[in-house]
């Protein structure tokens, strides 16, 4: 019985022994293999709280039926336009970016656009591209800009918006975002500029001509907000 306790005590010692020198290396171990998650944390807790400012930010974003944020921007060609040069007239807003194939649809592939501002401008319609992307974002920059105004032929100024300042003033978040403000300076339709969301296919409904001439009819606008589609406005 003795001859049977002693090589038991024996592996109980050497268990003993092997676990300690196990748990004395843990802590490092722990603390080196630890790190990756302690920086994986500290970057989601930095997006989360990008993700948070921007909410606020766009949770103050003008409502229907509000005054327009006013803006002072720069175009693609070095020249400075104000919104508030244009009182008393309607304003149309397009949330730009060239490379957006939702952008392409509404100037190359079917020219929904390009036909709105022909139409309406001869009305006296005041129409502005902006372009809130941030410096380094694709589709941002004067270059790139400017070349899609010159090859898709467009007839309005293309306002560069980096600091994101305008575009969260206007609660944006898609391009095409499309905003139509009124003779009284406030705003009288928010969001797609038709019914179909693909990114081919034009929609039966233009949404931005149906306010515009229901505004230059003196009437009430019926459809004052839709759901915005299209990329992601890259602040």
């Amino acid at each position: 019985m003795n001859q049977m306790q002693k090589p038991s005590k024996l592996f109980a010692a050497i268990a003993a022994g092997a676990f300690a020198v196990a748990l004395a290396g843990a802590p490092a171990f722990a603390q080196n293999a630890g790190q990756p998650g302690k920086d994986n944390v500290k970057h989601v807790e930095k997006e989360q709280k990008k993700e948070k400012q921007e909410g606020k930010a766009h949770a103050k974003a003008v409502k229907v039926g509000e005054a327009a944020p006013t803006f002072t921007l720069t175009d693609t060609e070095g020249k400075t336009y104000s919104l508030d040069s244009h009182a008393g007239k309607i304003v149309v807003l397009e949330w730009f970016n060239p490379t957006c194939p939702f952008v392409v649809k509404q100037h190359q592939v079917n020219k929904t656009i390009t036909d709105l501002v022909k139409t309406y401008s001869a009305k006296g319609v005041v129409f502005y591209g902006i372009n809130s992307g941030a410096a380094g974002q694709d589709g941002s920059g004067v270059e790139i800009n400017a070349k899609a105004k010159k090859d898709w032929g467009l007839e309005y100024p293309i306002l560069l918006d980096e600091s994101g300042t305008t575009g969260k003033a206007y609660g944006a978040k898609n391009t095409p975002l499309m905003v139509v403000i009124g003779t009284d300076g406030k705003v009288a339709y928010w969001g797609a500029i038709d019914d179909d969301s693909s990114a081919k296919t034009p929609g039966k409904t233009n949404y931005v001509a149906k306010a515009l001439d229901e505004l230059l009819a003196g009437k009430p606008v019926t459809t004052k907000e839709t759901r915005p589609y299209g990329c992601a406005v890259k602040y």
